[in-house]
């Protein structure tokens, strides 16, 4: 009995040492030098989520450098995917900033000869939810107030956000006249290179209603400057975001969660690409990271790996029935 209990202790400790040098040698796959890119300006959806990671990875001591985080905007995303997939195709220390409107644009074909398939999909950190929004001194109260104007004037009341029509802001405009029973084809709408310049653009009177996220919103909304009429949520949100009410209990059956995750380069190695896995867990982990995460008003979101990719592929094909559906494909 003793020396079997001995023998299950001895491979015990085998198991354990294999499982730390493995660890090691993941780790060792990242270089001390990492960086994020931004697919589009600063100020928006997609610096936030570099920001998140860069921050997340360097307050938890899960790298030993800060991480740059740099900026490719064009093509609401595609430039930064046809970069990945074309010039740093096998990059350890590379991820991407990417969120459901990545997935979007991929379903209709936006990212040029690439498809969802083409990269490492790593995971996502957090998620938030759509919002439509106007000016604090707006005459809309709610969404009801909007819908009425919108219904006698569609051509008065500019949309705006950080996508072209096709993108996921623009989804958002696009679902909520469809719950009206309106064409989105009748919507005005003006597109943005990011979140950052819609958002000023509305400040500026030069748009109506901003389509864009909530976690974008947090400053605005204690400053003052902005009015939500809804949260496109399943429910409403806690902390600063309490007295938005959604869409659906207005009346408009529309919701929009919003993942925030990366990407890695098509040929990155297995090992680079399960080290970046395994880190990624941590970070979720960490009761650090989840004050960040909060502080940046992002909600829990934890799926990595291959879990992560068939999502993403999952919704890829979700988004394409979609855009069927509101007619901007056949």
């Amino acid at each position: 009995m003793k020396l079997n209990a001995t023998l299950r202790h001895t491979s015990r400790l085998a198991l354990m040492s294999s499982a730390l040098l493995m660890g090691q040698a993941h780790a060792q796959a990242i270089p001390d030098a990492t960086e994020c890119i931004a697919p589009a300006k600063p100020g928006g959806g997609y610096d936030l989520t570099c920001r998140l990671a860069a921050n997340g990875l360097q307050e938890t001591a899960l790298i030993s450098r800060p991480m740059m985080v740099s900026y490719m905007p064009g093509g609401i995303g595609a430039v930064a995917y046809n970069h990945v997939n074309g010039v740093r195709t096998d990059d350890p220390g590379l991820i991407v900033a990417a969120s459901t409107g990545a997935a979007v644009n991929l379903a209709l074909g936006k990212f040029g000869e690439y498809d969802a398939d083409e990269v490492r999909w790593l995971g996502a950190l957090g998620v938030d939810y759509g919002a439509i929004v106007v000016s604090a001194d707006a005459p809309w109260q709610n969404l009801g107030d909007l819908m009425a104007d919108l219904k006698e004037n569609p051509n008065e009341i500019a949309f705006g956000a950080g996508g072209t029509v096709g993108s996921q802001d623009w989804m958002k405009a696009a679902l909520i006249a469809k719950s009206g029973d309106m064409s989105p084809r009748d919507l005005r709408y003006v597109a943005f290179e990011g979140g950052g310049e819609a958002l000023a653009a509305l400040l500026g009177n030069h748009i109506q209603v901003f389509t864009g996220d909530l976690s974008e919103l947090r400053s605005q909304l204690e400053g003052g400057t902005i009015r939500v009429l809804a949260a496109l949520s399943e429910e409403r949100m806690e902390g600063p975001y309490a007295e938005i009410p959604t869409a659906a209990e207005q009346g408009y059956d529309v919701e929009w969660p919003i993942w925030r995750g990366y990407y890695m380069g098509p040929e990155v190695s297995d090992e680079a690409y399960q080290a970046w896995v395994e880190r990624m867990q941590q970070l979720a982990e960490d009761p650090v990271f989840a004050e960040l995460r909060e502080a940046r008003g992002l909600f829990p979101m934890a799926r990595f790996g291959d879990d992560f990719d068939r999502y993403v592929q999952e919704q890829v094909a979700e988004f394409q029935g979609l855009a069927a559906e509101v007619g901007l494909t056949q």
